[in-house]
């Protein structure tokens, strides 16, 4: 009885022992690594020769990925992606909620569900099955393209040969995008039906009183209500967008392809830091993503931020 009166814990220190675990695994696993990066980032390193074997370079790490054209290149391929396959799922996610929140009533877990399934499903499944879907022989997607052919008026729109998704350069990046947006437009969609179902019936009865048609309601009532849910899902589409790495690392086979035409940023880091053994690199490059993602993310805080009645 001695010895557990001597341990038990007072009421002001049980919250600090209850988050300790958190804390010591932030400590390792979070900050810890982000704090030896900024570190790298100043210092040349050959990780087989140590922690003795660092040598502080100041910024030459930074000019250096500021003049590498293969950095801008792999900038240029995210950049690309991030929009090709960004833009879309806001674009479709948004009617779709609003098609599935107005119309469906039986079922409509179940057409959710069928939605949100890519998102949860393993990225190197999905990898692996649209890489079987774009097979240049075999793949369905070029077989239906092939039957497309034959459609009068607009069969001349389609490749009379099948397309090599994977192997041209012209190719790789919109295929990548096709997989991006077929995983995330679910996830969207359902950000997208919560916020639905918070909008008072009421504003859309007095619209229709008034007069106003679908499209109206639409343009007045429902987008502006979504604006904080647009606001939420561009702001992760712009950090994820940025940070793409496994669906092009996968689909390339982690070389970007061919002319790296599906490098991201994200895969040149990678193999800068573990292909090429330079580390201060990677991590300045990292750094220098990070500024970008920051100030992006920055850009689309002001084009939602609320404006108030002009003066």
């Amino acid at each position: 009885m001695r010895l557990r009166s001597r341990f038990r814990l007072t009421p002001a220190w049980t919250p600090y022992v209850l988050i300790l675990p958190f804390l010591l695994l932030f400590l390792v696993f979070n900050l810890f690594p982000l704090l030896f990066s900024l570190f790298l980032a100043f210092h040349s390193w050959e990780p087989t020769s140590g922690l003795t074997a660092m040598q502080f370079v100041g910024f030459d790490n930074f000019g250096f990925a500021l003049g590498d054209e293969w950095f801008w290149k792999s900038l240029r391929n995210t950049l690309w992606m991030a929009l090709a396959s960004g833009v879309p799922q806001h674009l479709v996610a948004i009617p779709l909620a609003c098609f599935v929140h107005s119309a469906l009533r039986r079922g409509r877990d179940w057409v959710v569900g069928a939605f949100f399934l890519p998102y949860i499903t393993s990225t190197v499944a999905i990898a692996i099955l649209f890489s079987a879907l774009f097979s240049t022989d075999y793949g369905l997607i070029n077989l239906g393209l092939q039957g497309l052919r034959h459609l009068p008026l607009i069969g001349a729109a389609f490749p009379a040969e099948p397309v090599d998704w994977m192997g041209r350069p012209e190719y790789i990046k919109p295929a990548i995008s096709l997989v991006v947006f077929w995983r995330y437009l679910g996830f969207n969609m359902v950000l997208y039906l919560a916020a639905l179902q918070t909008i008072p019936g009421d504003l859309y009865e007095a619209a229709r009183l008034d007069g106003a048609g679908p499209l109206r309601q639409f343009w007045f009532i429902t987008l502006p209500s979504l604006k904080p849910m647009i606001f939420f899902a561009v702001t992760l589409s712009v950090i994820g967008g940025l940070q793409l790495f496994e669906e092009p690392f996968i689909l390339t086979g982690g070389r970007g392809g061919s002319d790296q035409a599906g490098m991201s940023t994200a895969i040149y880091l990678y193999r800068m830091a573990f292909d090429f053994n330079d580390f201060g690199a990677a991590s300045a490059m990292s750094w220098l993503l990070f500024f970008l993602v920051a100030a992006l993310t920055a850009l689309t805080n002001r084009a939602f931020r609320a404006r108030g009645p002009a003066s």
